[in-house]
């Protein structure tokens, strides 16, 4: 009894003595996961008001030329949208100080949706205000949608390897009912309209349905089009392949009137626009914005990890 006795002891201390070990490390784990959070809320703030600053100094009150880039893919959500390029232009605009605004320009194209956006606000800021020229300077590309901004700006720079045109519309896809066949896999489609299942790529290609979007096709690239002569005007000139998607170099794009000259952002903002500083008003995700995205994926992370660790992960 007395051996039993003291066994049973031994083992009430040992797991009170656990317990209380388990207790301890949650206890300490609570405390550092409140002077982190505690942390990364006084780093918020400093980073908010050394953002805030910085954007509210951004034009030092001197006669500037101001810039919009538009780089990369014409989409809703990329840097490239309609929202934040007209939210750029539009801020442009509206500075005092403002003398030329240019569009930097490095896209490939996109959306026709978002470029038409994006060329009717540049129409409708000219008009509103007519003392301030808007100009569009070519990086390495500017092809189709990219294009199709470009034409609403007064004039057109480009460097003499630029790409520039491409003025066309594209709808591609894939087919896969050769493979589904060799594979003994049935497509089984149930629609409600007998035009829904267009394009469908498990599915033969229908004629019908062809001939439509390439009427579809041709519309939007009338429009393209339009815009193209509306804003280049008297300068076009015409060639029966200037429509058809091929591309030129800077160059080329001169000779056909498709730009205007040869000239970098600096150029334009010394020579043409004759105010040398440029201030960049893209609109890019701020300083507090990326760390709150980045401290926001690494707080779930820590925050998982805290959870598994605190319910009895030491064991």
């Amino acid at each position: 009894m007395t051996d039993n006795g003291g066994q049973w002891e031994r083992e009430l201390v040992t797991k009170l003595a656990t317990a209380a070990l388990r207790e301890q490390r949650r206890a300490r784990l609570w405390g550092i996961f409140f002077k982190l959070l505690f942390f990364a809320y006084v780093t918020l703030i400093v980073v908010y008001a050394v953002d805030w600053k910085g954007r509210g100094d951004m034009t030092g009150g001197k006669k500037h030329t101001a810039m919009v880039e538009v780089s990369g893919i014409i989409a809703p959500g990329s840097d490239a949208s309609a929202e934040k390029v007209t939210g750029a232009l539009q801020a442009a605009f509206k500075d005092k100080n403002t003398q030329g605004v240019i569009l930097r320009i490095n896209s490939p194209g996109g959306s026709p949706v978002q470029a038409q956006t994006i060329y009717d606000e540049m129409r409708r800021l000219r008009k509103k205000y007519p003392d301030i020229p808007l100009y569009a300077v070519v990086e390495d590309i500017c092809a189709s949608g990219g294009y199709f901004i470009a034409a609403g700006a007064d004039r057109i720079y480009v460097g003499r390897a630029s790409i520039v045109g491409s003025i066309g519309v594209l709808m591609n896809g894939f087919g896969f009912t050769g493979l589904m066949d060799k594979l003994g896999i049935e497509r089984r489609l149930i629609t409600a309209g007998e035009n829904k299942g267009m394009l469908d790529p498990f599915s033969p290609l229908d004629e019908k349905d062809k001939e439509y979007i390439k009427g579809l096709m041709k519309d939007i690239h009338e429009q393209f089009i339009g815009v193209v002569r509306e804003g280049r005007g008297k300068r076009l000139k015409e060639t029966p392949d200037m429509f058809s998607g091929l591309i030129w170099t800077g160059a080329k794009s001169i000779e056909l009137g498709l730009a205007d000259g040869f000239g970098s952002l600096e150029f334009v903002a010394r020579e043409v626009i004759k105010a040398e500083d440029i201030v960049d008003f893209t609109e890019k995700d701020r300083l507090l914005e990326k760390v709150a995205k980045r401290f926001g994926a690494g707080a779930a992370s820590a925050l998982a990890e805290f959870a598994l660790k605190s319910s009895g992960g030491f064991r």
